[in-house]
């Protein structure tokens, strides 16, 4: 396997692990990220997840030049067939940590703009080149970095396809913290741990009312929100939370 799968407590790590490729992703690895991202969503252990990529050379490439790019260049395939590895599609609403270490390309750019929180080292280096091989970055790219970040900042990443730093990323709001290199792995595992120490229903509501309700007229969307809103509030962890504030505020109120 060229995807590693590891649970630790609370928290899952999906690493991509091919690092005397720069990660490269062949056609297997995509389907083993997917199912990474399946397994995940479904073990209710897991609470957060964090995905990076082997050695310090790079998070990855993208898809691998002599095999996935072909394949795909000569229509043997649907790029659909990798919605899973993309997060689209499989109802992930678990948060994702991404851990970024050296070149984030293509198609590993377009994996970390399927994550929520990123934290990257500082010589973490960013491109989607694909314009200058006459393709496009169609992993979710289109329709995501013009929603996360500025129209002018998104269409200076796509349509320029110029390389660039992680000050870049964070000055454009895309990366949320640049730590040095040998720290990004363990402040990535810091977040998603304290983030499975909160409320998973919440942060599941939270995410999927954030990835869902963007597009949505007005009104739709704030019926849904009262939805979504409802179900986290009558769910036994609500209970159970609301319960110890409670308890809590009860003894505060004793204690004066």
């Amino acid at each position: 396997m060229t995807v590693r799968y590891d649970t630790s407590g609370p928290v899952a790590q999906i690493t991509l692990d091919r690092p005397d490729k720069l990660n490269a992703m062949t056609l297997a690895m995509y389907d083993e990220l997917g199912e990474a991202y399946c397994t995940a969503r479904d073990d209710t252990s897991v609470r957060a997840i964090v995905l990076t990529g082997a050695g310090d050379r790079a998070f990855s490439v993208g898809a691998d030049l002599t095999e996935s790019i072909p394949a795909l260049a000569e229509g043997r395939f649907d790029i659909s067939a990798w919605d899973p590895a993309h997060a689209k599609g499989i109802g992930l609403w678990k948060p994702v940590v991404c851990a970024i270490r050296g070149l984030c390309i293509g198609g590993g750019f377009e994996f970390m703009l399927s994550t929520d929180i990123r934290v990257a080292g500082e010589n973490a280096s960013f491109q989607l080149p694909e314009p200058r091989h006459g393709i496009v970055p169609a992993g979710g790219t289109l329709v995501r970095l013009v929603r996360q970040a500025s129209y002018a900042h998104a269409m200076q990443i796509m349509l320029m396809a110029d390389k660039l730093s992680a000050a870049d990323l964070h000055r454009m709001g895309i990366v949320n913290e640049v730590v040095p290199d040998d720290q990004v792995l363990p402040r990535a595992l810091e977040i998603a741990e304290g983030l499975a120490d909160l409320g998973s229903v919440a942060l599941e509501t939270i995410k999927e009312a954030a990835l869902t309700l963007q597009a949505a007229p007005l009104e739709t969307a704030f019926s849904r929100e009262a939805v979504l809103g409802q179900r986290a509030f009558t769910s036994d962890e609500a209970k159970q939370g609301l319960a110890r504030f409670a308890a809590r505020s009860g003894n505060r109120e004793a204690q004066e």
